[in-house]
């Protein structure tokens, strides 16, 4: 890996790529300071990060209380983290658009299990891409759920 820096339109294109092509994200929610984390398959509809868990989980609970979920791609020497808020909508309850987009992307759709599942449609606010120690200076690639400026 090269310890050259990226410019703000390298690491966004990249993020997107990201999103595009991953299957996996780990998610984290908390609730009364108790941190929670868990991987979860998901979607990109180019606007939202779609993912789908049990409507009983820890995760799916502590999202509906705190309207925030935090989002990690990549590994520690490649990593995108996503700060989002975020709707807890049930499973039975969605639009098509966002179930689709899930099912089509994950090879999985929630809605036929038999246990009640929730999409957690998060919005991103703010989003940090870095590689490298030479890349944590100008890491923060979103702003206020826009993307910042090449």
């Amino acid at each position: 890996m090269t310890d050259a820096c990226r410019s703000a339109s390298e690491r966004k294109a990249d993020t997107i790529a990201r999103l595009e092509r991953d299957a996996d994200v780990w998610a984290a929610t908390a609730s009364a300071g108790r941190p929670h984390l868990v991987p979860l398959s998901f979607a990109w509809d180019g606007t939202h990060v779609i993912l789908a868990t049990p409507a009983a989980s820890p995760t799916a609970r502590n999202a509906a209380t705190s309207g925030d979920l935090r989002l990690a791609l990549g590994t520690s020497r490649d990593v995108t983290i996503i700060e989002a808020s975020v709707e807890v909508v049930r499973c039975a309850d969605a639009e098509d658009s966002i179930a689709q987009c899930h099912a089509a992307r994950t090879g999985w759709d929630p809605r036929q299990e038999d246990v009640q599942h929730v999409y957690l449609i998060a919005m991103p606010r703010t989003t940090r891409a870095w590689r490298s120690l030479p890349e944590i200076e100008g890491r923060t690639i979103m702003r206020g759920g826009q993307w910042t400026p090449a």
